[in-house]
């Protein structure tokens, strides 16, 4: 019986429920009540709002929070001038906004609030939030493309001067590897945060179960695991940072293909 209350399901912590509006029905019976994933997802918006405006107050000498949001800016601001070029700028409020809201999503599921008695919850562990996001920045390119370029867009799927036959059978792969992206975008990041906690949850099964298994065993296994565990949490504060910047990067990656073509 202290085994079985000793276990740790690690697909347990992915679990979406509803904190309030149980009964709040739609057409269909389509429930939309408020859930734990959504309040933390509210929680990372007011995060960046409130980032964004301690940042706002323009000192001529300026304060640590002031330079930390104007780095921010900065950066997410060079890196599309480095692959969109001076169109780029009108781009950054929303790569902007994208980069911070899912770094800060990585983190605050990273939080230690389990001490405290609550359920940290990672939304961006779950491909229907990552890849409503990779469809928000797909749409994007479509809605710039065809805006910009009109049908001419379609010149994208056919690389310059190529002979026609050539284009004939690399036009349709052009256009199948076109539209995976919204997937993969969606996929690269919900897949890095799920396997990180997973892992995490793993490992602190086996230092609960050394623990309940004596002395010697649980030097042999919980300590090394508790170990590992640590290392790996620092390791998934590295991740979060990277996933959030290879997701703005790959959406402006594909801004420039409908702002500039080939």
């Amino acid at each position: 019986m202290a085994a079985e209350e000793g276990k740790v399901d690690p697909m347990k912590q992915f679990t979406i429920e509803p904190i309030f509006g149980h009964d709040w029905q739609l057409a269909d019976g389509f429930n939309i009540a408020f859930t734990n994933s959504a309040l933390w997802m509210a929680l990372a918006a007011v995060l960046v709002w409130a980032f964004v405006a301690g940042g706002m107050k323009r000192q001529l000498v300026p304060g640590r929070w002031q330079m930390a949001v104007e780095s921010m800016t900065g950066f997410i601001d060079d890196m599309l001038e480095a692959n969109i070029g001076k169109a780029g700028r009108k781009y950054v409020p929303y790569i902007f906004t994208l980069f911070m809201f899912i770094l800060f999503g990585n983190l605050l599921g990273l939080l230690p609030v389990g001490l405290l008695g609550l359920h940290p919850f990672t939304f961006t562990s779950h491909f229907t939030v990552t890849g409503v996001l990779a469809i928000l920045s797909f749409s994007i390119v479509l809605v710039v493309g065809f805006a910009k370029h009109g049908l001419h867009f379609f010149s994208l799927f056919v690389p310059k001067d190529t002979p026609f036959l050539m284009a004939v059978f690399i036009a349709p792969i052009e256009f199948v590897s076109f539209m995976v992206r919204p997937f993969s975008l969606g996929l690269r990041l919900f897949v890095a945060m799920m396997a990180g906690h997973v892992l995490l949850k793993v490992l602190a099964s086996f230092v609960i179960a050394g623990g309940g298994a004596g002395p010697a065993l649980g030097a042999a296994v919980g300590i090394p695991s508790f170990v590992l565990m640590v290392a790996i949490s620092a390791l998934e504060i590295l991740v979060a940072g990277i996933q959030a910047y290879v997701f703005a990067l790959l959406t402006s990656l594909y801004i420039n293909d409908a702002e500039n073509l080939h």
